[in-house]
């Protein structure tokens, strides 16, 4: 976790806050991916939104040799810098979904960057589960170990939102991490994506709803969509989900961006009338 404490109340946010969710189709040229990045920005500033939330691999969507290349240290470097610059330019929060960063070892991490208005890195979430399983199709067999290690911290940052959970792809499927996350005061779950057309056709919205309920928290999923090479297909479908574990906002299969208001009342209401950390027997944070 990071090192804002959770305070003693777990409702921090303004009541509503507008947000910019962008569905991208990347591809393994940085440069184009960056084009289409900023494109999406102004026309989401022009929206008026506080934060705009991108997919896994947004930047580059590629193999490890391309990711080793692009790969900076923490908070360093030209493609960084720009991201920070993006994120003063527009006055918005930018959360990138993932990016290759160099560890100490031969290996990277896959990085969630979180940019504040002032081009500030404000929060940053290494993946901690790593996608190595195979898939029925043309590309079979995934193993992002071969490239990445893996994190060990559980982040949470105050946002303009509320207090944003951070997460990437395959973390989705492991719920603990998600009490974690609503223990340590979350409100607010980003999922940055590349899911497969296979896995994503028969699990994404289930368990994407099933996290929004179980944590009665804000769930804003979003992902890459399309095809990416002779044998990489992701699903698309980015969408937000409210506490109650309804979708207030929805894409499809093609490349672009949706607005929604995070509504904090909603999130009052569902956990008042069913307080489910008051109830739960299994704690993951918090001392009895």
């Amino acid at each position: 976790m990071d090192s804002n404490a959770v305070e003693s109340s777990i409702f921090e946010h303004t009541l509503s806050t507008r947000v910019g969710v962008i569905q991208a189709n990347s591809t393994d040229d940085l440069h184009l991916n960056l084009q289409f990045l900023e494109q999406q920005l102004v026309e989401l500033s022009e929206q008026r939104v506080s934060m705009v939330f991108t997919p896994e691999n947004m930047l580059l969507f590629a193999n490890t040799t391309a990711y080793q290349e692009a790969a900076e240290e923490l908070n360093r470097g030209p493609i960084q810098n720009r991201l920070s610059e993006l994120a003063k330019r527009y006055k918005l929060w930018l959360h990138i979904g993932s990016f290759p960063i160099k560890q100490s070892s031969s290996k990277l991490s896959t990085t969630s960057l979180l940019f504040n208005p002032s081009g500030e890195l404000a929060s940053h979430y290494k993946k901690l589960h790593l996608f190595d399983v195979d898939v029925g199709d043309a590309h079979q067999r995934y193993r992002e170990s071969d490239t990445y290690q893996a994190g060990h911290e559980v982040v949470t940052c105050k946002t303009p939102a509320g207090r944003l959970g951070i997460t990437i792809c395959y973390d989705v499927r492991f719920p603990a991490l998600y009490q974690s996350l609503r223990e340590s005061g979350a409100n607010v779950i980003v999922v940055a994506a590349a899911f497969t057309q296979v896995t994503g056709k028969a699990h994404w919205e289930t368990l994407l709803q099933s996290r929004a309920i179980e944590t009665q928290s804000w769930i804003i999923a979003s992902a890459q969509c399309g095809t990416h090479s002779d044998s990489r297909n992701t699903y698309g479908h980015s969408m937000v989900i409210d506490p109650w574990g309804t979708i207030a906002e929805r894409l499809t299969d093609t490349a672009g961006h949706f607005v929604v208001s995070i509504d904090h009342q909603k999130t009052d209401e569902v956990r008042q009338a069913m307080p489910l950390l008051d109830h739960t027997r299994f704690h993951t944070n918090l001392k009895e």
